[in-house]
């Protein structure tokens, strides 16, 4: 990209004037600032599609002025640049969204190198500032880059998509995501929860009332993301098939037709898409694309990550004291089974950051904020075996497994015998010390 607009800015003179000559020679356009107001001056004046950002400045640091920036304005690529570089300053340019970061003196073949890189992803800053932390899903671990792979081949289509998974497994989260990814990403991104679209509020939160807009006309050329799709009552169903069937609809607050310009994502608890409750019609539109989000308890290699991620945003976003996990509670806390996934683990980090008892959060601590039993009503992957003795946890899971394999056997225990590979006598032993009811079926067995 010969013809890009560069801005350079740094309070050193040398710098700057050795940074316009190579970038010059390279065929790229250059404009340097000596300060943080120069730098605002000249943003005023012109549009660049790269910064070259000092981090220490005598008037305003890097950092600021890069936070500044990110909070108001469209950005095109940011590097930072420090004689004085740590690892504190190039977490916190690349949480603000810089692209790279380089330390002084530069070396011309590194300057060159990340600047050609930097152009070419060309991310923004107000891109990051539009969409809520953590847009793109936190976790290395092959289930989380698969799924991101899907989410970016999917965002470049215009079908409507479903996500389905457990509540708080980051359903809202992949949905914006997907919106990020997409040709749409400066487009509108509206939210409604299901259950306000009952059969008295769903015409006033859809089709809008009096002088305001409903929904389908505040998301036009965007997204509108539809949380709990369960929980949205029949009338409300119909009318969104008619006008998905339709492709228009009519505006309460004007009175007039207007057309449904509008790519719809909802999520849904696991299997919903099979149903046979729900309104079809508007199930075949909505799910043409159907996603499966994980719960926490299948990528639990990302545990660590997810925790720093989270301490890291807890502490920008609501001042609370930076406390890092120890590394038994880490390996605790990968082992537990998170119930409530993601949102689960997102309120215990809080919890602890909050309690603040020292820099570091042991192991200990982690034991008394979890629960020590679960209901045993909850499915057996939710139940936290590790927090239970060892008999205990067997009886668990033995119970579970007899109960689940018995359903599957139509209740019939000979069936149950030859599945589970127990001698029949031995196996009605068994269920009566576990206490599995299984008398109703011995007329049919």
């Amino acid at each position: 990209m010969k013809s890009a607009r560069i801005l350079v800015v740094d309070d050193e003179a040398n710098i700057r004037k050795l940074l316009e000559e190579i970038l010059t020679e390279e065929g790229y356009e250059v404009t340097t600032a000596a300060d943080a107001e120069e730098a605002r001056q000249a943003r005023k004046r012109a549009d660049f599609d790269l910064v070259l950002l000092d981090i220490w400045m005598p008037d305003t640091d890097g950092i600021s002025l890069l936070k500044e920036w990110a909070e108001s304005e469209t950005l095109g690529a940011v590097v930072m640049m420090s004689g004085h570089g740590t690892v504190d300053a190039a977490v916190e340019a690349t949480r603000l969204g810089a692209v790279d970061f380089i330390e002084k003196p530069v070396s011309l073949a590194k300057l060159l190198r990340v600047v050609q890189s930097a152009l070419a992803e060309r991310r923004t800053v107000r891109r990051r500032a539009l969409v809520p932390p953590m847009v793109t899903p936190v976790g290395r671990s092959d289930t989380m880059r698969r799924l991101r792979e899907q989410v970016t081949r999917v965002a470049q289509h215009d079908s409507h998509v479903l996500f389905t998974g457990e509540p708080g497994s980051g359903r809202e989260v992949f949905a914006r995501y997907l919106a990020s990814r997409s040709n749409k990403s400066q487009a509108p991104f509206v939210t409604v929860l299901g259950s306000t679209l009952s059969e008295s509020g769903y015409r006033a939160q859809l089709f809008g009332e009096a002088d305001r807009p409903g929904a389908l006309k505040r998301a036009a050329g965007g997204f509108l993301f539809i949380s709990d799709l369960e929980n949205v009552s029949p009338s409300a169903q119909a009318q969104l098939a008619a006008a998905l069937e339709q492709g228009e609809f009519r505006a309460e607050d004007t009175g007039a037709l207007e057309p449904l310009d509008v790519r719809i994502l909802a999520s849904a608890p696991p299997s919903f898409e099979r149903t046979d409750t729900f309104n079809r019609e508007l199930l075949a539109h909505l799910s043409v694309i159907t996603i499966r989000i994980p719960p926490l308890r299948e990528y639990a290699e990302d545990v660590p990550e997810l925790l720093r991620y989270h301490v890291d945003a807890l502490v920008d976003s609501e001042n609370l004291p930076l406390r890092r996990f120890s590394v038994a509670a880490q390996n605790r806390l990968r082992n537990y089974p998170w119930p409530g996934n993601v949102r689960e683990l997102r309120n215990l980090v809080k919890r602890l950051l909050i309690l603040d008892r020292g820099e570091t959060i042991e192991l200990e601590e982690v034991e008394a904020q979890l629960e020590s039993t679960t209901a045993e009503s909850e499915p057996l992957v939710k139940q936290d075996l590790l927090a239970m003795p060892l008999r205990e946890a067997r009886e668990h899971f033995e119970r579970a497994y007899l109960q689940q394999q018995l359903l599957l056997c139509g209740g019939k225990v000979g069936q149950l015998a030859k599945r589970v590979g127990m001698e029949r006598t031995h196996l009605y032993r068994k269920l009566r010390s576990l206490g599995v009811d299984f008398r109703q079926s011995l007329t049919d067995d």
